[in-house]
């Protein structure tokens, strides 16, 4: 829009330029040869002047949209913004698990097994990473479980596998993701997990307090991702 605006006044003065210049080129009347010489004189002299400021003008308009143009171009232009890559890759599928790395410099990536869990419909609803711990740990395993905004955090987080004991965890803290429980599973947890079909994480809505609602994690290939998995020191 700056350029546009630039180049109309340039137009206009060239042609009002164009206009004068053609009215004092015009060859008078022939039949009052001695009365319109005096009368076109200081009507010459006024278009010439005129038609001077006008090309004056014009020059210097031209001028302008050629600085302004270039600022405007700078200013208008993309330069760009550097792509950050995605640090995290997935190296591996065992069954219904990924093996989800991530890039390190210099070192060896980490991995930790990963699912996308998904309600009936098919929607993700939540997500499941777990890691090894070094040796000696109070746990075995750590996870960390995603659930949707408008869980009811008062009731803790409900885990069981093939309809078993469910075990209680609590909620570390929320974002725009979702809500976290950060959990530690012992030596007997893991091995639950490596024998059963399938689990259940039971969470309620803050909406609906006296609703349950069940979301299934499937344990096939559970084994052979936790072999790969990385241990993450404390």
């Amino acid at each position: 829009m700056p350029r546009l605006l630039n180049v109309l006044p340039l137009f206009a003065a060239l042609v009002f330029g164009a206009a004068l210049h053609a009215q004092e080129t015009t060859t008078p009347d022939t039949e009052e040869p001695a009365q319109a010489a005096p009368e076109a004189a200081p009507e010459a002299e006024t278009t010439e002047t005129e038609t001077t400021g006008a090309e004056a003008g014009a020059a210097e308009t031209d001028a302008d949209p050629a600085a302004e143009e270039d600022a405007a171009g700078v200013d208008g232009l993309d330069m760009g913004t550097e792509v950050v890559e995605d640090p995290t890759y997935i190296k591996e599928t065992y069954g219904d698990w990924q093996l989800k790395c991530f890039r390190s410099e210099g070192q060896e990536d980490l991995c930790q097994m990963y699912q996308l869990l998904r309600e009936d419909a098919g929607n993700p609803v939540a997500e499941f990473s777990l890691f090894k711990l070094p040796e000696g740990s109070q746990a075995t395993a750590g996870a960390t479980i995603v659930v949707p905004l408008g869980t009811l955090l008062t009731r803790e987080l409900l885990v069981s596998i093939d309809g078993g004991q469910s075990k209680s965890f609590s909620y570390s803290f929320c974002s725009a993701v979702g809500c976290f429980a950060r959990i530690g599973l012992t030596a007997a947890d893991v091995d639950a997990f490596k024998r059963g079909a399938a689990a259940s994480l039971q969470i309620v809505p803050a909406q609906a307090p006296d609703q349950k609602v069940n979301i299934k994690v499937s344990l096939t290939g559970f084994t052979a991702a936790y072999d790969n998995v990385s241990t993450v020191q404390n």
